[in-house]
């Protein structure tokens, strides 16, 4: 598995070669439905690890990273082809989950920047559909929200994903071996989950990089 860093201002693109160390397994990913928390995740399947989440590693699905130079995770996005799937895992309480809020109060804001929302019936339960405005004309959007014990899982489909569940392929394939390593820490309801570079990335940037000419952001993609 390699990461692809794209360093900002300069445009040059870098590669790291993860070993198989820096995957919980070699064995290909199965179908099984996810996300699952990491009590109860079938073994023998090859994941990258990036902390509070353990992404399978499905043929032609590029995993792209924004982190900041303490190599925490800001931002994960899966693609495949022009479609793509960002995720977010977030804290939620032990008692019950926290998606019908969380979906309300998307929703709202979506309506509240004009954009055509509607809730339907999906995989995992009740979903948004949306349909917002950008510099580039009309886009559409799908918001998952899947419920596990004390997190929440959170996808936004992007491309023909967002208006058809069957063009996800496998970026659905990510998504249902997913998996999720919440921790025993406590967390406020809500707070993001951390999520971190492999440990062999983060070194091989450490080592490539002068001290203090690190950028504050970087892009990278698996």
């Amino acid at each position: 598995m390699i990461f692809s860093r794209k360093r900002a201002g300069d445009g040059r693109d870098e590669q790291v070669v993860l070993d198989e160390n820096e995957l919980d397994a070699v064995t290909p990913p199965t179908l099984d439905r996810g996300p699952y928390d990491i009590s109860e995740a079938p073994a023998g399947v090859a994941r990258l690890d990036l902390g509070s989440l353990h992404i399978p590693a499905v043929p032609e699905v590029e995993v792209r990273v924004q982190a900041d130079q303490q190599g925490v995770i800001q931002q994960v996005v899966l693609v495949h082809g022009s479609n793509a799937l960002q995720l977010g895992v977030f804290a939620a309480p032990r008692s019950e989950g926290i998606w019908d809020e969380v979906r309300e109060e998307i929703r709202q804001s979506l309506l509240g920047d004009g954009a055509v929302v509607e809730e339907v019936e999906g995989e995992y339960g009740i979903e948004l559909r949306a349909r917002i405005r950008t510099e580039d004309g009309p886009t559409d959007l799908r918001f998952v929200g899947v419920n596990g014990p004390r997190w929440m899982v959170r996808g936004v489909f992007q491309g023909d994903a967002a208006v058809d569940p069957a063009a996800a392929g496998p970026l659905a394939e990510c998504l249902y071996g997913l998996v999720v390593d919440r921790g025993q820490e406590a967390k406020p309801v809500r707070e993001p989950l951390p999520l971190r570079l492999p440990r062999e990335a983060a070194e091989q940037e450490d080592a490539a990089t002068p001290d203090g000419d690190r950028p504050a952001a970087q892009s990278r993609q698996v």
